[in-house]
């Protein structure tokens, strides 16, 4: 899907006002990566590795107390890329998910990018609402094509 950062829609509603949302720091990396590996799969820890280590870190997560509800990153796969992104199933429909990556599309914004590309999506609508990410004909499984993954079990 291609999001237009210069011409973002009004932020969508805050999430509670529990959760924030931020960076983690660098005691955190490792406890993220395998939140990521547990919660959604070995290949969305490794994006969130390479997001971790780009200077800045290129990874948002959302937090209630000392709870990791969710996380978003960019530049991880590609520069331009955003996602992935996932929320822990208890936190979704409220707000978290639409937080983190508009928190990721900000950043990418001030950093000079005009454009945005989100890949292999699983929640368009969320990304329609959000960003006004609008899908891309023909690009599938575009840049993942080949992807090497793990055998199922």
């Amino acid at each position: 899907m291609l999001i237009a950062l210069y011409c973002l829609p009004p932020p969508p509603p805050a999430p509670p006002r529990d959760v924030t949302v931020r960076k983690p720091i660098g005691p955190e990396h490792d406890l993220v990566v395998r939140w990521v590996a547990t919660n959604f799969s070995a290949g969305w820890a490794s994006e969130s590795r390479v997001a971790l280590g780009n200077r800045p870190p290129s990874l948002f997560i959302a937090t209630r107390a000392d709870t990791l509800l969710g996380f978003c990153a960019y530049d991880a796969t590609a520069r331009g890329l955003v996602g992935p992104i996932g929320v822990a199933e208890s936190a979704r429909g409220q707000g978290v998910g639409a937080a983190l990556l508009r928190g990721c599309l900000d950043e990418m914004r001030a950093a000079g990018y005009a454009y945005a590309v989100a890949g292999a999506v699983g929640a368009p609508a969320l990304f329609a609402r959000a960003a006004g990410a609008v899908p891309i004909a023909g690009s599938t499984p575009g840049l993942y094509r080949g992807l090497l993954r793990d055998p199922p079990v």
